[in-house]
């Protein structure tokens, strides 16, 4: 179910360090939260790079737990020049700060106020225990291959 549209078309700054095209995927099902992907995505833009697409707001059942609590999920496309480990660690930083306290871990997956995923950075395939791209679980899942669909039409 689409609940709103919003497409950021925002212009690169100029600069000496190369830029690389990373897909990131976030969700919530805790509180306001298409308010919580909003300012995900602002401190993405602040932090990581700029959000040059931005697909449309799903919602969607929880996936690999059960909870009361359906998920608005999103997809942008952020123009970088973080490492894909930099990236990992703002990301991690931005969840923190907006209040998560745990992540999931070995598919033990709870409610949460935000995550933000790397789904694809480039074409780079990274196989690290804390990171791996292209995200391994990203096309089991709808919410994240629907929207992944649209930002990069």
């Amino acid at each position: 179910m689409v609940i709103g549209l919003a497409v950021l078309v925002t212009q690169c700054s100029s600069s000496m360090t190369e830029k690389h095209i990373a897909y990131l995927g976030l969700g919530s099902n805790m509180g306001d939260k298409e308010e919580h992907l909003r300012k995900a995505i602002l401190e993405i833009q602040r932090l990581a790079g700029d959000v040059v697409r931005q697909s449309a707001f799903y919602v969607s059942k929880p996936w690999g737990f059960q909870s009361e609590n359906d998920f608005v999920n999103a997809v942008v496309a952020c123009r970088t020049s973080l490492t894909p480990r930099r990236l990992l660690h703002i990301t991690q930083q931005i969840e923190r700060e907006m209040g998560r306290t745990e992540k999931s871990v070995d598919g033990h997956y709870h409610d949460r106020i935000i995550d933000i995923d790397i789904l694809l950075y480039d074409d780079l395939h990274i196989d690290y225990p804390d990171l791996k791209i292209p995200h391994p679980l990203m096309q089991q899942r709808d919410f994240v291959m629907i929207p992944l669909a649209e930002v990069m039409k």
